[in-house]
């Protein structure tokens, strides 16, 4: 079995809650945890890119993603990133990358949480990138996004296709 190579960058999936200030922050990531918590037996290398909020990502940023993504030596990449930014990511790494199939997944709720989504999306990605062809996708809330048709619906918090005509 091929080993799926999992870069993170951050995100409400490792994002912390502060009880003194109600603040979120960063400390180190829970994806270990997350992969031994669902009974992950799928071989992967995991690196971690960057911890910042998808807000706060730069095109220096999303430009190290895409190099990482063409570097790697696996196939298979699945993508830890925040929902707020995650579908212009997406679309940068379908215009330079090719011959490798791309997951980005993300979480609505922090780990930290209990509640979170994050669990159950991590999962998702891990099976869709090794069934779907050659492509970069967007992986929440059990679907699967093409790279250039997919938005955040801020007014639901669900991610949708956008409708090509």
């Amino acid at each position: 079995m091929k080993s799926i190579r999992i870069f993170i960058t951050g995100g409400t999936f490792d994002k912390e809650y502060n009880m003194l200030n109600g603040e979120l922050y960063f400390k180190d990531t829970h994806l270990h945890d997350l992969l031994e918590m669902g009974r992950n037996t799928v071989p992967v290398e995991i690196r971690t890119l960057m911890m910042v909020d998808s807000l706060e990502m730069t095109d220096e940023d999303r430009d190290l993603i895409a190099h990482q993504c063409n570097q790697a030596d696996e196939e298979h990449i699945v993508i830890t990133h925040g929902t707020d930014t995650i579908a212009k990511t997406a679309q940068l790494l379908a215009k330079k990358i090719k011959n490798k199939t791309i997951v980005l997944t993300g979480a609505m709720i922090p780990i930290k949480f209990g509640s979170s989504d994050g669990l159950f999306n991590l999962g998702s990605a891990l099976a869709f990138v090794q069934s779907l062809p050659h492509g970069v996708y967007v992986a929440m809330n059990v679907r699967f996004f093409k790279a250039e048709n997919v938005r955040k619906n801020r007014q639901t918090g669900f991610f949708e296709e956008i409708k090509t005509s």
